[in-house]
């Protein structure tokens, strides 16, 4: 069972690398077991992947510093129908389909992620204070013990041997004083990084940013759409293959997991922003490197719920409330893209149309965010530094 901060010795991770594994079913209220059927249910059920078909309207203006024009337009929206992979593939992604049409909109969307450099002007200019920052409070988690209240956030700590990968506690660990500036503690720092993606922000934190920079943070629909970069069906954002030609095209997981990341994309952990080539909308890191936050709430039917309203979902912003099964009082918001950390032997969610979840209070330092916007006369905050 998955736990906040306060509550917790070890801090259990926001299940957002694996759907949880069904042997809690019989324990689970009526609700839970509805919804869990309902996620489960077959792809075929759905529409197939279809063209994606974009709007031809003209972007409103100039786009913003840092930001390029999505045209917006009707699509497949999902993951890879019919499954062929293992549990830790497709086939652990079951609230990724029905594959559905969608519609969304066009819109500005931030070519690469926050960047330390971006959020750091956003907090010299507002005061703002991070959840990670901030000291628990004892009546917002009774029975707490004290050592519990203490700021910090999550960690990957990975083990120095080969471990099971059924506990993610051989891995991840509550840190006292991590947060945006100390990301994997306080020994840690951002000096140097500045063009390196902001991590440890809860939603929250992200919301806050991008209210001040005239920006909102994507739907879910708006981000797959602008990930897929004009592709239909394919499972990775640039297109069929993981390795095209022998190329690394994003910032995974390499060696064995999670005890040994060997590097071999160029990079061992986190890696700056726009390393590696953009999509066929001109968007960096729609995959891998650190995982973003995106505006809708989760639940793993909503996309059965689309389908059975049925004909084209328009501009869809999610469901009303969360309800994640495996953890049913905890209130959860969406994550999508993958991070450093996933491989195909543990989380293949670099692949496009997969979905995370992850606790609204809950940052880690794989986790980050970009922004969308309508309105791009209202936008303030400095773009990120080079995109090649």
């Amino acid at each position: 069972m998955f736990c906040k901060p306060a509550k917790c010795k070890k801090l259990v991770f926001p299940a957002l690398l694996l759907l949880a594994s069904l042997p809690y079913l019989n324990s689970l209220n009526p609700l839970s077991q509805t919804v869990i059927a309902a996620s489960n249910a077959p792809a075929g059920a759905g529409v197939a992947f279809g063209p994606t078909v974009p709007n031809k309207q003209p972007a409103p203006g100039a786009s913003p510093k840092g930001m390029i024009w999505i045209p917006g337009g009707e699509f497949s929206m999902g993951a890879q129908d019919p499954p062929d992979m293992g549990t830790v593939g497709m086939q652990a992604t079951r609230d990724s389909r029905p594959i559905h049409r969608v519609y969304v909109d066009g819109f500005f969307m931030d070519k690469t992620d926050v960047t330390n450099a971006q959020f750091a002007a956003f907090v010299k200019g507002t005061g703002y204070i991070t959840v990670a920052e901030k000291t628990p409070r004892a009546e917002d988690y009774p029975g707490a013990p004290p050592e519990n209240l203490v700021a910090g956030a999550v960690v990957f700590s990975p083990p120095d041997h080969a471990v099971p990968l059924d506990d993610h506690f051989q891995w991840w660990s509550y840190v006292k004083g991590a947060n945006w500036r100390h990301p994997t503690g306080p020994k840690s720092s951002i000096k140097g990084n500045e063009n390196y993606p902001v991590v440890q922000v809860a939603y929250e934190d992200a919301e806050a940013y991008a209210n001040w920079a005239g920006k909102r943070l994507p739907t879910e629909a708006e981000w797959e759409f602008a990930a897929r970069g004009g592709l239909a069906g394919k499972p990775f954002v640039w297109g069929e293959k993981f390795k095209p030609n022998g190329k690394w095209m994003a910032n995974t997981h390499q060696g064995h997991f999670p005890d040994h990341d060997a590097g071999s994309d160029g990079f061992v952990g986190l890696a700056p922003v726009a390393q590696f080539a953009p999509n066929g909308y001109g968007l960096y890191d729609m995959a891998g490197n650190v995982w973003q936050w995106v505006a809708d709430w989760y639940r793993p039917d909503y996309y059965t719920q689309l389908v059975n309203a049925g004909g084209v979902a328009r501009n869809p912003k999610g469901p009303d409330v969360p309800f994640d099964p495996s953890e049913p009082s905890e209130k959860k918001k969406v994550h999508r893209g993958g991070s450093f950390l996933c491989t195909d032997q543990y989380c293949s969610r670099y692949m496009v149309g997969t979905r995370g979840k992850g606790e609204v209070s809950t940052g880690t330092n794989h986790l980050g965010f970009r922004c969308v916007t309508t309105t791009p006369a209202r936008t303030v905050a400095p773009s990120s530094a080079s995109t090649k």
